[in-house]
């Protein structure tokens, strides 16, 4: 993704044409804001008529252009970045400092008006001239998009390296019509976006994602468990498939849609993640370990249902496998290891440096789950990533999706750092000892 030094994740360029479901773009432009890219928006004059510019305004903090002739008060800057020395021409600029052109929703009327290469508007006339990747969103009536036209349409932008996020089947704008032709939900063209984005810098790299919260069986109906709800390592492992890896995600517990082309192995108990991890890990390359798993477990867990008529029953717990320590002693040369922390209140960070150091990590992400609205089941965090034997720190805060780009950017580094260890090693081994 394009960051430059401003801290911009991206800078995304947003065409909204006439249609309902124009209000899913004011949600698609919130939910890329939120994970940190920078986003302008470009209305056709039809739009306005089912979302106001003021909307858009006031969800991306720059201001929307509709015409060619309008000036720009930013003069074609994102959020974030200074503002031009001159005014540059609207449709120009926009388009030309974008890292993606995202048209959303794309009527058939501006699918046909892409197809032939028509500029009557800011929004095509932005399309022509886009040398960055384009993403089209349609949306419109079933009818509309089965036709002959549309199809032809939509083949042709294909062939011209146009992407196209494809419609669902569901309600319609009419009422009581249902099919296919329904724009794709805001989180899927983020998605769609983010995969565009991020270059497959990681190909050929094998991730082992460990995520959710294990459940140790007290009887046949309840457990001792946890309150993880596997977002953390899910958005881990989406964020590294985007990058091109080869990605496993043991998830324990886990009630969230399995990320796209990742190989999902789904388990209950601790006992049953150390064995699938146990699996697993010989083959990665890197291990993110971001299950939540119980630390203790029933020592005589029944296969009936405990009854209340017999009393409260006395539960002896016994300590379960570490299975992080249990993979670190295993580790082979050039593997980089991740754990995770939560812990709660003072000494969080302490605790965390103390774990990396214990078990022989490369980094620990450190959450304190004391924090109100992050952590455990919420859709923020804000993690301490400490690497480097506890000397090395960097606070994130923001979307798991953004907490996830800032852990595979460390372990980016990391891996850079082990090969050119391994390069020196292998130049002078008596170097090996020395670094």
């Amino acid at each position: 993704m394009a960051a430059g030094g401003s801290g911009i994740v991206s800078r995304l360029l947003i065409g909204v044409s006439g249609g309902i479901a124009a209000y899913k773009a004011v949600e698609t432009a919130r939910l890329a804001i939120k994970a940190g890219h920078a986003v302008r928006v470009i209305q056709t004059p039809a739009s306005r008529h089912f979302v106001g510019a003021a909307s858009f305004e006031g969800i991306t903090g720059a201001p929307v252009l509709t015409t060619e002739f309008e000036s720009d008060p930013a003069r074609g800057a994102y959020p974030g970045d200074p503002p031009l020395d001159r005014a540059p021409i609207s449709h120009l600029a926009l388009v030309a400092h974008a890292d993606l052109y995202l048209i959303a929703p794309a009527s058939a009327n501006t699918i046909a008006k892409l197809a032939h290469g028509l500029a009557d508007n800011l929004l095509s006339t932005a399309a022509l001239a886009a040398t960055c990747p384009v993403a089209v969103a349609p949306a419109m009536n079933n009818t509309m998009y089965s036709s002959a036209a549309t199809h032809a349409n939509l083949e042709l932008l294909l062939q011209r390296g146009l992407t196209i996020i494809p419609p669902g089947d569901g309600p319609l704008a009419s009422h009581g019509e249902h099919g296919l032709g329904r724009m794709a939900e805001p989180a899927a063209l983020l998605q769609a976006c983010e995969s565009l984005l991020v270059a497959p810098t990681w190909t050929g790299v094998r991730v082992l994602v460990s995520a959710g919260g294990t459940r140790e069986p007290i009887d046949s109906v309840r457990y001792i468990g946890n309150r993880s709800s596997g977002r953390m390592g899910f958005a881990l492992a989406a964020q590294a498939e985007r990058r091109g890896a080869e990605v496993t995600l043991i998830a324990a517990n886990v009630a969230l849609a399995p990320p796209r082309g990742v190989r999902v192995v789904p388990v209950a108990t601790a006992a049953e993640l150390g064995a699938a991890c146990e699996r697993e890990f010989e083959a990665c390359d890197v291990l993110l370990m971001a299950a939540a798993v119980a630390d203790f477990r029933p020592a005589s867990p029944t296969d009936h249902k405990l009854k209340k008529a017999a009393g409260a029953p006395r539960i002896e717990l016994e300590p379960t496998e570490d299975v992080l320590s249990g993979l670190a002693a295993a580790r082979r040369p050039g593997q980089v290891l991740v754990g995770f922390a939560a812990e709660h209140g003072a000494g969080a960070v302490s605790y965390g440096i103390d774990k990396l150091q214990r078990k022989g990590l490369d980094a620990v992400v450190i959450n304190d789950i004391s924090q109100p609205g992050i952590g455990f089941d919420a859709p923020d965090n804000e993690v301490t990533i400490v690497a480097d034997g506890g000397a090395a720190r960097r606070l994130v805060t923001g979307s798991k999706d953004r907490v996830a780009r800032a852990v595979l950017d460390e372990v980016q580094q990391l891996r850079a750092r082990k090969e050119g260890n391994h390069r020196a090693a292998r130049a002078d081994p008596g170097s090996a000892a020395r670094v």
